[in-house]
This record gives C-alpha cells, sequence and structure tokens, in this order.
C-alpha cells in the first residue's frame, strides 16, 4: 500500500481532486495530462464527479477534461455524476457532454465530406425493415426507404423514419444536405412537412463558432428525467465475432449458400458471437423509484426470457448488488493502491447492478462485383448520419468489422434487445433527381439492371440540392439534431415500456403461469 506522500506525489492531480482542492488543482493544470488515470482506471474528472466534489468538477471542465471518456467500469462522466443523485452535478456534467458532442460532430463533418470528394458521382437506396422475435412487436415494426444522392463534396439523405419517442415511431419527410463550397460547409435538415430548414453554416479553417457553451444548458425536466430513471448503459459487444458461410441443402450435400440480392449474386455469411450487453443501476433511485422499476423489469424479464427462448436469443443474466457492509469510507491509501481489488471498498455509494447479455447472430450477402466501394463512397455517409440517427450509428459500429471480400449489399444486425435491422443496398444510379421516384414507390430492379445503370458516367442533377424557393430558412438555429448514445438507451427503455404496457393490459387467462404468452393473446391485443 502506497504513503499518502506516494500518493500525492504520482497522483498530484488526484490527489487535490481527493480533497477537493480547487483552488490548487486550478494552479496545477497547467502543463500536466488531465486525462492520466489513476490505479482504478479514472481519470481526475470522473474522479471528482464520482466523489460529489462540485467545484473540482468546474474546474476540471473548464480546463477541457474530456467529459465522455469511460472509467474502467465502462461508465461515463454522466453517468456517474447521475449516480450522485446530485441535480447541480448532472445539470453541468450534460451541458458540458452536449457542448463537446456537438462541436466534435460538427467539426468532423468538413473531413467526411473531403473524403467522398474524390469518389464518383452515385444513387442508391437503403431499405431498412425492423424485425423482432416478438410477436406484438413483430406487427407494428416500421419499414423505411434512406434515398441518397451523391456529387462531388454534396450528399443528401432522404428518409421518412425519424425516430422513437413517446412509445411510438416518429415519421416525417426528411432530408439531410451537407455541402462544402468556398471553404464554408453546411448542414441542412429540410422538413419537408413543414417546409422549414434548420441550418448550421460555418468556415472549415476555424473553429466552429454557431455551438456555444451557454446554448447547451440543459432542461430541468431532463436533469430529473436522468435522477429518477435507472442508468443504463448499452452496447454491441463484437469483440469475438467470427464469419462463417452459410450452408444449404441436405445433410451430406451441403454447400456454400448464394443468392441473388438486387440482381446481384452474394455470398451469405454468418456473423457469430455478437452480443448485445445492457447493464444497469438503480442505487440513486428511491426506494419508490426502485419498487416500480423491478415491479417493470420483473414482468418483462418473464416474458422476454420466454420468448426469448422461443425464438432462439440466448440470455445470460447476472445481477450483482453490493452488501450492507460495504462502506464508502476509505483512506486515499487504501484508494491509490496499485494492488487493490475489484471486490475491495471504493468511492460513492455501493453499486445496484444487473448486467444483461443476449446473443444474436447477423447475417451478410457480400457481392464482390457491386459498382460501389464500401470504405471509399458508403462508410462516410454511415458516418455523418451516425450523428443524427441511432441506427446508422449501430450500422457504422457493425461495419467497422473486418468483412469477408466483397460490398454487404444485405445485411441483417441486432438493433436493440427486442429489434433487429435488415438493411439493403440497392437502385444504384436508377435517378439523378428528387422527383424521379419517391421512397413510398421505391422501384424494385430486375436481376442486371443495376449493373446495366452504371456502365456509363453518373451525373447528379444539382437541384437535388436546392431548397425550394417556398421553404424557411432558419440561419444558425442549432436546431440539426446531433444524436448521443443516451438516446439509444432511452429508446430500448421505450421499446421494453411499450412491449411491457401491451403485456399488463393481457386477459390473465391469456398468462400461463410460466410466464408464456398466447400468440392468440398477442394478436387480440394488436387488433384492439
Amino acid at each position: 500500500m502506497c504513503t499518502l506522500a506516494e500518493c500525492r506525489s504520482r497522483f498530484p492531480l488526484h490527489f487535490l481532486v481527493w480533497n477537493n482542492d480547487y483552488v490548487n488543482l486550478e494552479k496545477e493544470l497547467g502543463g500536466k495530462d488531465i486525462e492520466v488515470l489513476d490505479p482504478r482506471g479514472r481519470t481526475p474528472l470522473h474522479l471528482a464527479v464520482s466523489l460529489g466534489h462540485l467545484e473540482s468538477v468546474r474546474v476540471l471542465l473548464r480546463h477541457k477534461a474530456d467529459v465522455t471518456k469511460e472509467n474502467l467500469q465502462g461508465w461515463t462522466v454522466l453517468h456517474e455524476a447521475i449516480s450522485t443523485g446530485d441535480p447541480e452535478i448532472v445539470r453541468t456534467v450534460l451541458q458540458h457532454r452536449e457542448f463537446h458532442k456537438a462541436s466534435i460532430a460538427l467539426g468532423g463533418v468538413p473531413q467526411l465530406l473531403q473524403k467522398t470528394l474524390e469518389a464518383p458521382d452515385f444513387y442508391m437506396e437503403m431499405k431498412w425493415e425492423f424485425t423482432s422475435w416478438v410477436p406484438l412487436l413483430s406487427r407494428v415494426c416500421p419499414n423505411d426507404v434512406c434515398r441518397i444522392w451523391k456529387s462531388g463534396a454534396k450528399l443528401r439523405v432522404d428518409a421518412t423514419l425519424l425516430g422513437f419517442e413517446n412509445r411510438s415511431w416518429v415519421r416525417g419527410k426528411h432530408s439531410f444536405i451537407f455541402k462544402e463550397e468556398d471553404n464554408w460547409a453546411e448542414l441542412l435538415e429540410v422538413n419537408h412537412d413543414t417546409k422549414v430548414v434548420m441550418k448550421e453554416r460555418f468556415d472549415i479553417s476555424q473553429e466552429i463558432e454557431s455551438v456555444t457553451l451557454e446554448s447547451m444548458q440543459p432542461p430541468e425536466r431532463e436533469v430529473t428525467k436522468h435522477l429518477t430513471n435507472p442508468v443504463v448503459n448499452t452496447c454491441l459487444d463484437t469483440s469475438n465475432v467470427a464469419f462463417e458461410r452459410t450452408k444449404s441443402g441436405f445433410w451430406g450435400w451441403r454447400t456454400d449458400k448464394e443468392e441473388m440480392v438486387n440482381g446481384y449474386e452474394a455470398k451469405v455469411y454468418n456473423a457469430n458471437n455478437i452480443h448485445v450487453v445492457t447493464k444497469t443501476r438503480t442505487e440513486h433511485l428511491t426506494d419508490e423509484e426502485k419498487a416500480r422499476y423491478k415491479a417493470d423489469r420483473n414482468v418483462l424479464e418473464s416474458l422476454l426470457g420466454t420468448v426469448e427462448h422461443q425464438f432462439g436469443a440466448q440470455v445470460d443474466l447476472t445481477t450483482e448488488f453490493a452488501t450492507a457492509n460495504n462502506p464508502t469510507a476509505i483512506t486515499p491509501e487504501e484508494y491509490f493502491d496499485d494492488q487493490f481489488d475489484l471486490n475491495d471498498r471504493d468511492i460513492g455509494r455501493p453499486k445496484e447492478l444487473s448486467i444483461r447479455t443476449q446473443k444474436f447472430k447477423a447475417t451478410l450477402w457480400m457481392c464482390e462485383d457491386f459498382p460501389l466501394s464500401l470504405v471509399e463512397q458508403v462508410t462516410p455517409i454511415i458516418d455523418l448520419m451516425a450523428t443524427t440517427s441511432a441506427h446508422f450509428a449501430q450500422l457504422r459500429d457493425f461495419i467497422t468489422l473486418q468483412f469477408p471480400p466483397g460490398f454487404p449489399v444485405k445485411i441483417e444486425i441486432p438493433l436493440f434487445h427486442v429489434l433487429n435491422a435488415r438493411i439493403t443496398f440497392g437502385n444504384v444510379n436508377t435517378c439523378s433527381t428528387a422527383e424521379e421516384t419517391s421512397p413510398a414507390a421505391s422501384p424494385v430492379t430486375s436481376p442486371g439492371e443495376e449493373k446495366d445503370s452504371c456502365s456509363s458516367k453518373f451525373e447528379v442533377d444539382q437541384s437535388v440540392f436546392a431548397i425550394p424557393p417556398t421553404y424557411h430558412i432558419q440561419e444558425n438555429g442549432r436546431s440539426v439534431h446531433i444524436r448521443d448514445e443516451e438516446e439509444d438507451e432511452i429508446m430500448q427503455f421505450a421499446i421494453q415500456q411499450s412491449l411491457l404496457e401491451s403485456t399488463k393490459s393481457l386477459n390473465v387467462s391469456d398468462v400461463h403461469s410460466n410466464g408464456t404468452v398466447t400468440h392468440q393473446a398477442f394478436d387480440e391485443q394488436y387488433e384492439r
């Protein structure tokens, strides 16, 4: 165990944070690594938040400490802030996190546009089909067709499925347009229903000034929402993913499976060992809030556990609760000891943690003669859209894997615990203007049709990127939506709650003693 003097010498910033000596902390920050980790994997900011030292938190954030960084256990600064139950710490962290994410997202647009500049122009459609192994949910899952035009350093993406809010799918006719012209970059979100355009414009050669810290002050309802709901951290674990060819035919005559997708011959692969991991913490909740969450969770897990088994999802649920004799009092010598054990006493409240892991398979259809390049043409677009869409963010995380040879003309991946997404690429270079076809009636190409459409140089009509004169443009309104991971968690929770509400209203006789629900009951509830 290190002595007090050794602790102070090895971790000077952490030691000042430990004592909430924010005056000297301000003086010591110059020239020191503000992101250095202590033996327990915490930065000075993580330590300040976990200890509830608001003054030190503010000093570190003023000096640009990374508010999005995770600690050794995978919890973000906001997660730890919520666990303290301190509204002012949550408010402060939320404000700086939103400012950081908006700045990074907007600042990365010129680089992503530059990647597309040298690539050939193209038009493409991405068909999104959402499915679920839960009978009720599978019947109300929506579909969408994203239409994409690329010309030089200009991009336009049309979509009708905008997200999930208040337990229902949000639809509308929106276009996202990204431009780079004369050292200026523009981001436009066009609402065709209201004829309103939200526009961000900034000088590429300078820092982004349209986003300010003051503009990111979170509303009080958002702070309250975080403090009265469980802390949820959901991630897609692909560290052990393995690709193998899908087989077809009878035993003894099985061959590698191949299928035609939009006129292209594709080899079919299974991606195994994909895990969706959800960690939930509740130590910051009141007894009443815990009881409500536990009651909902028990019903939901009983239902999902049975349905998952019926539909092939494998569930391994482990729950770890801190014991009552795990005190928060800990000396700095104990905390900064290099030989600490994860089961040793720690700072902050004892964690109430549940971990839910579901194992899924993904399927890939790989085409080796598709006319588009995944890395050069499609990935930059997915990166751009990932800043605004949770669906694209999940897809981006998946396509960073080392795929088998070819282009993934069709991908089926888990989106959340109860949803899968099937994405199909097609209709390459079949239209050059926005009026030539509509998402609702997108043409289905016949075998070989797309190849013929790509035989000559394709050009996009520049009217695609023009705003109709009757539309109202709001300059630098900072309303171009920047997505963050908390929305993914809220969507996952909302989908489960929607399923739960439907289940609660089922007749008790429809629910068997072992927790299963008849398909007839689901269907009758859906009709009601």
